[in-house]
C-alpha cells in the first residue's frame, strides 16, 4: 500500500501565493537593511554542538535539534555504554553537530572567527531559517525564519536611534501604520531591583514584570511573592503598575524613583538620549512608547531593549524585538565587544498584513498573461513575442499544449492570470496580438509595443 505523504509536526509547506507574500516582506526588510548600511552574511544551518550548547539556558539547551553522527556510531556507543557511563562522552560520540537555534550565537561565533577580516563597527543583517525542538502550537513552529540586524563594535546610542528609525521605515513601507515601538533599559530594571532591595532577585523580578500585560497586576504580585520578593519591596514599585503619561513625564517619574541608584540613573540618561533624538528627528508612521514593564526574556541584554506591537485592534504578540548587549562575543573569547540588534517576526508580520488586507494586488506568484496555443506555427510566433516581453521583465508564459481553447481559458482563470493573448492566422499576418482581459471579457488587437506597455 502506498505511504500517505506527511511532514513533521511544526513544519509547513508554502503555496506559490504564500511564498510570493513572504518574499514581498523579505524584500522590503532586506532593502531597508541595506538602505541603513547593513551588510548580509550567512552562516551554516548547523554548528558544532559546543558552539550552541550552554548559551540559551537549560530550557534552550533542551530545544536544540541535535544531528546524529553518520556511520556505525550507535553500535559502537552501545558497546562503550557497557564500560563507560559518562553521558557527555556518549553524547559526543552520537552527536557532534546541531541545527542552529537562533542567528545571534552563530553571529557571535562568526565575529570572533573572522575578527581580523571584519571592519568594526560591523553592521550585519541575516535572513535565514532556525530550528527549535519545541512543542508545536498555533503561531509556534519548529522551523521558522529570523530576520536580524546587528551592529557590533560601537557603544554609541545613535545606533539605537537608527534602529528605531529602521523599524519605522520597514513597517511604514509594508503599510503597517501605527505600530508601537516599545522601549526600556535593563539598567532601569536593575536600578528598580536595587532600590527595593531585591538585586539578588533581578531575573525573577524582571520575568514577572514582563508578564504584566498577560497576567495583570495581581498575577505579577503573586508571582513576585512566590519568588521571595517581599510585600514591602512590591509596595515600593507600585507606581510601575500604572505608569502613564508622555515619554518625558515617564522619564521624570523614573528619575525620581531611581535617584538613589547609580545604575538606574545611567539607564534614565540613555533612554532620555534615545527618545529625545528619535522624537526630534521624527518617525513616519510608528509610535514610540516607554514601557517600563518591558523586560525581554533573554538575559544577555544590558542596555536599551525594544519590542514592537502590531497596530491597535490586531490581537497579536510582538512582531519584532531586540536590544543592546555587552560582551556577547565574550563566550568565544573576544572581550568587550558591545553590540545592539533587532529582529523582525516574519510569520507574525505576515499574519497581521493578511488580517488587515494590506498585501498589494501586485504581490502574486502568477504570470501577468498567458499566450494560448493554437498549434506549432502560432506557438513559434507567440514564443518570439514572449521572449521580448520577458527581456523587459514581464512575467508571461504559453500554454504548452494545443488543447481545446475552453480548457486553456479555464487553466488561466484557475491560476489567477489576468490576461489571455490569442494569436491566429489573421494576427500573424497583421503582426498583431489579441489581448483579452479575463475579468471584464474585453478584447482588442494591438501591436507588440502596445502589448508591452499594457502588461508592464
Amino acid at each position: 500500500m502506498a505511504q500517505k505523504p506527511s511532514i513533521p509536526k511544526g513544519t509547513r509547506d508554502f503555496s506559490p501565493i504564500e511564498v510570493a507574500k513572504r518574499n514581498y516582506i523579505f524584500s522590503t526588510i532586506k532593502s531597508n537593511f541595506e538602505k541603513f548600511g547593513f551588510q548580509p552574511i550567512e552562516t551554516p544551518s548547523f554548528e558544532n554542538s559546543e558552539t550552541l550548547m550552554g548559551k540559551y539556558g537549560e530550557e534552550g539547551d533542551r530545544l536544540i535539534f541535535k544531528i546524529l553522527n553518520s556511520g556505525d556510531y550507535l553500535a559502537k556507543t552501545n558497546e562503550s555504554y557497557l564500560t563507560n557511563k559518562d553521558s557527555l562522552k556518549l553524547t559526543a560520540q552520537i552527536s557532534e553537530k546541531a541545527l542552529r537555534y537562533d542567528l545571534t550565537v552563530p553571529f557571535a561565533r562568526y565575529v570572533v572567527q573572522h575578527q581580523n577580516e571584519i571592519e568594526f563597527p560591523f553592521k550585519r543583517y541575516q535572513i535565514q531559517p532556525v530550528w527549535r525542538a519545541d512543542r508545536p502550537q498555533k503561531g509556534r513552529f519548529r522551523e521558522f525564519y529570523q530576520c536580524d540586524a546587528d551592529v557590533v563594535g560601537s557603544n554609541s546610542l545613535w545606533q539605537e536611534v537608527e534602529l528605531v528609525q529602521l523599524y519605522d521605515s520597514v513597517f511604514s513601507e509594508l503599510g503597517l501604520k501605527g505600530v508601537t515601538i516599545k522601549i526600556n533599559n535593563r539598567k532601569i530594571l536593575s536600578g528598580i531591583a536595587e532600590v527595593i532591595g531585591a538585586s539578588d532577585k533581578l531575573i525573577d523580578f524582571t520575568v514577572a514584570l514582563d508578564k504584566l500585560d498577560k497576567i495583570g497586576e495581581d498575577g505579577v504580585k503573586k508571582e513576585m511573592l512566590e519568588k521571595g520578593i517581599s510585600e514591602e519591596a512590591i509596595a515600593k514599585v507600585q507606581p510601575l503598575f500604572n505608569f502613564t503619561g508622555t515619554i518625558s513625564e515617564k522619564i521624570e517619574k523614573l528619575a525620581t524613583l531611581l535617584s538613589a541608584s547609580q545604575e538606574g540613573m545611567k539607564g534614565v540618561e540613555e533612554l532620555q538620549f534615545i527618545c529625545d533624538n528619535v522624537m526630534e528627528i521624527g518617525l513616519q508612521t510608528a509610535n514610540l512608547d516607554l514601557d517600563v514593564t518591558l523586560a525581554r526574556g533573554l538575559n544577555y541584554y544590558t542596555g536599551a531593549i525594544f519590542e514592537v506591537a502590531a497596530p491597535a485592534g490586531v490581537a497579536m504578540g510582538s512582531i519584532g524585538g531586540g536590544g543592546r548587549y555587552d560582551d556577547l562575543t565574550g563566550i568565544f573569547g573576544l572581550k568587550n565587544m558591545s553590540g545592539v540588534g533587532i529582529s523582525f517576526g516574519l510569520d507574525r508580520i505576515a499574519l497581521v498584513i493578511e488580517e488587515l488586507k494590506l498585501f498589494p494586488e501586485t504581490v502574486t506568484a502568477t504570470s501577468k498573461a498567458m499566450f494560448l496555443n493554437f498549434g506549432n506555427e502560432e506557438a513559434k510566433y507567440a514564443m518570439k513575442a514572449i521572449s521580448k516581453l520577458r527581456q523587459h521583465g514581464v512575467k508571461v508564459e504559453m500554454y504548452p499544449d494545443a488543447a481545446k481553447i475552453g480548457k486553456q481559458f479555464q487553466h488561466a482563470d484557475k491560476r489567477g492570470i489576468p490576461f489571455a493573448i490569442l494569436v491566429g492566422e489573421e494576427e500573424m499576418k497583421n503582426h498583431e496580438f489579441a489581448i483579452k482581459n479575463l475579468a471584464t471579457g474585453n478584447q482588442e488587437k494591438v501591436s507588440l509595443d502596445v502589448l508591452l506597455e499594457q502588461l508592464k
